[in-house]
């Protein structure tokens, strides 16, 4: 009689082995009523069943995984395998190639087609991917790109197994011939070409600047930007993030004087209007990938201004102490008042007073330092001559006001100045898992001054109602950088707390009645958004390539299911189509931020304060470490760690 396998509950006959003391499912196309235990290494596990089957040579064949990626297994990579897992039966990684690269050079079309279909399959496993390039796959590949014979389906295989080959960082892009970025070159340049073709393009393209300085010449000739913008105003989504993804990529590898110019003709293009209307204000939401594409442009954009933020102003320079003249002539002289500049040349020390000057007799000494050197007085002439009145009506409200209460606009504009540098990171280099792009800067071409302008209001908003003085702007700025939002939060609160009605005895007593009801209810509230479960990304070195993987609590919170997806999620994601558990009573701790394992390794990625605060991990027994990084800042690990503590409590 036959019986299900014990381990995959199918309906045949299977080896039952085991690997560094791991169960696994072996899976071949043959069956037989065979049922063994082996333990070894990964060639005599392998020889069990080739033996068994009868099949020849054991070096012919390889272990691969059943599901999921289907990764074929190594001996460097067999310490990964879970137990239980279910393995195939499948023939080596060499033979696989070997056979691959021989139909693919074949004349049948169908038979080519199907290889490239498979080929594109395997491209992503890093061991296939080291044997087919090894037999100059890549060359085949390239040539058959090159001749502009292969078409629709076949053309978007063949570039899917080209970049998924690439990515693997074996060959070196150097290699990439003109006459291959031209070809690729003239899919994104054609009005009506296929969609994943497209997609692919686009992506080669990419990483064709970001890999190689000699390269992004090559490509930067052969592509406008102009034709990039183009694919901003269709509906697909993909289409859009490949070409904002190309246009940033262009954009960081330009060198310094063609940013500029290449900054003026995107305006020239009207990219940001273009980019607020159809790809922010589109239709279907943002997803990951796009957040992240709007993000690196929003901070390139900004780092154009870094080299005004660190130029000091030089005192000698007239053109630059005509601007300080431009300042106090439009807050002080009339405009129909031709006199009014000789009658006030004497007054100019008193004037500059007025304005907020730290130095009242050289103003022009308050901008050598950096950041935010010229930067600072560039943000002050903007506000004087777009928004005049306001300028104005800041600087006279100031100079009415008692001298101790008056609020110093040059010296708040400087800071104010230097604090939006280190808050939106001008100067910095993109940091690989941020999503943090803000539409209000795609509303307006001077976006950055624009947004100064509404904050200098707001500051001095807020010094009249604080009724502020000159000697807290210190006391007040230092205080401020040394505390967080939460910690902020938390001394407001602590304050309200501290007043006398809530020390009230009735406050006190009814406080603590409710307080363990309270507990049980936040308690709660965690474990169910544990069981509703999270999306979270899996950063890769292509960030194109990038899956997405959901974790979740069972509903008797018991077990952790977690498991990859193609796409994020719209809603739940179901149990079964999670393929990993943790059993919570394992788990031993969840640490945050720079204690976790995936933060203590080094990486390519730029790693910053911000992607500390949003990691954690879950330790769990033996040894083993499920790694997280929370989508944003209000998914946070602080609220996680509580949550899977209070189930692993319940569960003990």
């Amino acid at each position: 009689m036959r019986r299900p396998c014990f381990i995959c509950r199918r309906s045949h006959f299977c080896t039952v082995s085991r690997l560094q003391g791991v169960e696994m499912c072996l899976l071949c196309k043959s069956t037989s009523p065979e049922r063994r235990e082996e333990r070894g290494d990964t060639e005599s596990i392998i020889d069990g069943p080739v033996t068994g089957w009868s099949l020849s040579g054991s070096e012919q064949f390889a272990l691969r995984y059943a599901d999921g990626p289907q990764l074929y297994i190594t001996e460097q990579s067999r310490g990964e395998i879970k137990n239980g897992t279910i393995l195939r039966l499948a023939i080596s990684p060499a033979r696989a190639a070997r056979q691959l690269l021989e139909r693919i050079q074949s004349h049948g079309i169908d038979a080519r087609l199907e290889a490239l279909k498979e080929l594109a399959k395997l491209s992503a496993d890093p061991t296939f991917a080291t044997e087919f390039i090894n037999m100059e796959g890549i060359g085949t590949l390239a040539r058959l790109v090159e001749s502009g014979t292969h078409f629709g389906e076949m053309l978007a295989f063949t570039l899917t197994a080209f970049l998924e080959l690439m990515d693997h960082g074996i060959v070196s892009w150097d290699l990439i011939s003109l006459s291959f970025i031209k070809q690729i070159a003239g899919y994104v340049n054609q009005p009506m070409v296929d969609v994943s073709i497209l997609q692919r393009s686009l992506a080669i393209l990419e990483s064709m600047v970001l890999n190689s300085h000699s390269l992004y010449h090559r490509v930067a000739q052969e592509i406008t930007v102009g034709q990039l913008i183009g694919h901003l105003q269709v509906s697909n989504q993909e289409i859009q993030t490949y070409a904002i993804a190309l246009i940033n990529a262009l954009f960081l590898k330009a060198p310094e004087d063609r940013r500029q110019e290449m900054a003026s003709t995107l305006a020239q293009k009207h990219l940001r209007s273009i980019i607020l209307n159809h790809v922010i204000r589109g239709n279907r939401p943002i997803k990951a990938e796009m957040a992240h594409q709007l993000y690196v442009l929003q901070v390139l954009t900004f780092n154009l201004l870094e080299e005004r933020m660190m130029t000091k102003m030089d005192p000698n320079d007239q053109a630059q102490r005509d601007i300080i003249f431009e300042l106090r002539r439009i807050a002080f002289d009339g405009e129909n008042d031709p006199t009014g500049t000789e009658k006030r040349k004497a007054m100019y020390t008193k004037d500059y007073k007025m304005l907020g000057f730290t130095n009242h007799v050289n103003p022009a000494m308050d901008f050598t330092q950096t950041p935010p050197g010229m930067l600072a007085l560039d943000n002050m002439l903007y506000l004087a001559k777009v928004h005049q009145d306001t300028y104005i009506r800041i600087v006279l409200e100031n100079s009415s006001r008692e001298d101790k209460h008056e609020c110093p606009f040059g010296r708040c504009a400087i800071e104010l100045t230097r604090m939006l540098c280190e808050i939106l990171q001008v100067g910095e280099l993109p940091n690989e898992g941020c999503n943090d792009y803000h539409p209000m800067f795609f509303t307006h071409d001077r976006a950055w001054e624009e947004f100064f302008c509404v904050c200098i209001q707001l500051l001095n908003k807020t010094w009249k109602e604080m009724r502020a003085t000159a000697e807290d702007f210190n006391k007040l700025k230092n205080k401020l950088r040394g505390l967080n939002y939460s910690e902020i939060l938390r001394l407001r609160q602590s304050e309200r707390m501290s007043q006398d009605d809530f020390q009230s005895p009735p406050i006190i007593e009814l406080r603590e009645r409710i307080q363990p009801e309270i507990l049980e209810l936040i308690k709660q509230q965690r474990l169910n958004r544990l069981c509703e479960g999270s999306c979270f990304r899996k950063l890769g070195n292509r960030r194109r390539q990038e899956k997405f993987w959901f974790c979740r609590l069972s509903l008797n919170h018991k077990v952790l299911h977690y498991g990859d997806l193609d796409e994020s999620p719209q809603g739940e994601v179901p149990f079964e189509l999670l393929s990993d558990k943790i059993p919570v009573s394992d788990i031993k701790s969840v640490v945050t931020g720079k204690d976790c394992p995936h933060m203590k390794e080094k990486s390519a990625l730029k790693q910053n304060k911000e992607v500390l605060e949003l990691a954690f991990s879950v330790l769990y027994d033996p040894d083993e470490t499920l790694n997280f990084v929370a989508p944003n800042k209000y998914e946070t690990p602080g609220d996680f760690s509580p949550s899977v503590c209070d189930a692993a409590r319940f569960v003990r």
